[in-house]
């Protein structure tokens, strides 16, 4: 994620329930990818919660942007 999206949401947390439960959610599973990235060797089922993370991660990302992107349209 961009500093300036970084910047904005920080702007936001306070004021915008949705945009900060997003964020946390957001940083939540960034954490638990980090713990995956530590480790030398993956079991099978480690290796398959990694990928389910990341999915939901990146689909955490996705709500996260849209929310930001309404933020912008009302900043105009």
């Amino acid at each position: 994620m961009e500093q300036r999206d970084e910047e904005l949401i920080r702007q936001h947390l306070t004021d915008d329930g949705e945009l900060r439960e997003l964020y946390e959610e957001h940083l939540e599973l960034k954490n638990r990818l980090e713990i995956f990235r530590t480790k030398l060797y993956l079991t099978n089922e480690e290796e398959l919660e990694r990928k389910r993370i990341q999915k939901l991660k990146l689909a955490s990302k996705d709500k996260l942007m849209t929310a930001l992107h309404r933020h912008r349209q009302e900043a105009r």
